[in-house]
């Protein structure tokens, strides 16, 4: 194993590693056999391959059939490019690893990773908060979804999503950094996750980010709950439809955007706020590979089979129209 020398800071009566003497950290390596090292690497590539596969097509698709310009699929042209984002901050550094055989990231890696992970996730799951939206406006108050859903308020709502996550990864990424290490630099993660970074830090500075955590995920909570009341309205409406087509209609737009939901807040909510007593490295590695890898290579698949303009737009040729058009209401 590649170790990492730690300069130690001397002051007051014990001696701490400081944060700023650590220049790289170990991250979690799955294996010490070789093969089984490259079969993890060809299932990550094949994973990250099949991810950035989907989405493109989602995102060419959308951006260039104009029949798509509309808000659900502008918001899901948003979802694209964070998940592709998403996908390309933890695989591609654990895919190189496992195909180099080290566990090594450097300090100013770890940090973007941490950094982008946090802007993306957050920014991700307030867009489902938007979508959760857009599909109440489109199913409760149809006459209403021009007026209230045109260009100008999608491209706010959208750039407030993507606010919201720089700035939760400003924060957190600044507060997670600034905390002295004291139990060493392995990171027991297959990338660098903010639960498994805190555990280094010493015992008092530790819970300043989790004081910090508790605030913001107490805010993706409160977006939980939103997102919980409008599907309560939308579900009542759609079962008072008249027409079963239009019900199947309803359902076929909504539940998708429900399961991805579901599975992203129970896992990432999981992961940052277990109790130490119940976690382990097998459960860890599942949680986080459930919220940061499943979604972003699920959701192409999610979106395009339950979605029927989606897939004719994937199955046939798209007109060619441009996405500097204006999303039409």
């Amino acid at each position: 194993q590649r170790h990492f020398p730690l300069q130690w800071s001397r002051g007051g009566c014990c001696d701490m590693p400081n944060i700023s003497s650590v220049s790289e950290f170990l991250l979690l390596a799955f294996t010490d056999t070789r093969e089984l090292q490259l079969l993890h690497f060809a299932l990550f590539l094949g994973i990250y391959l099949a991810a950035l596969l989907g989405n493109g097509l989602i995102l060419s698709a959308v951006a260039c059939d104009h029949h798509l310009h509309t808000p659900m699929y502008f918001f899901l042209l948003n979802l694209a490019l964070l998940d592709l984002g998403c996908i390309s901050t933890t695989l591609p550094k654990a895919m190189a690893n496992a195909l180099w055989d080290t566990r090594a990231i450097s300090y100013q890696g770890c940090a973007a990773q941490v950094f982008f992970l946090v802007f993306l996730v957050v920014a991700e799951y307030s867009l489902l908060t938007i979508m959760a939206y857009d599909r109440y406006v489109a199913i409760c108050k149809p006459l209403h979804y021009g007026s209230v859903l045109g260009s100008r308020a999608c491209a706010q709502m959208a750039a407030a999503a993507w606010g919201n996550g720089f700035l939760n990864a400003v924060l957190h990424t600044a507060n997670t950094f600034s905390l002295p290490l004291c139990q060493g630099n392995a990171v027991d993660q297959f990338f660098c996750e903010i639960p498994h970074i805190l555990k280094l830090s010493c015992s008092d500075a530790y819970f300043r980010e989790v004081g910090a955590l508790v605030f913001s995920v107490s805010l993706l909570f409160g977006c939980f709950v939103f997102i919980v009341l409008s599907y309560v309205q939308i579900f009542r409406a759609v079962l008072r439809m008249p027409s079963s087509q239009g019900q199947h209609k309803a359902f076929s737009t909504c539940l998708p955007h429900l399961a991805l939901v579901t599975l992203f807040v129970s896992t990432g909510m999981f992961a940052y706020l277990k109790s130490p007593s119940i976690s382990s490295p097998i459960l860890d590695l599942v949680v986080s590979f459930l919220y940061s890898v499943v979604p972003p290579a699920l959701n192409p698949l999610i979106y395009s089979m339950r979605n029927q303009e989606l897939k004719d737009a994937l199955l046939l040729h798209p007109q060619p129209a441009c996405w500097h058009d204006r999303v039409r209401s």
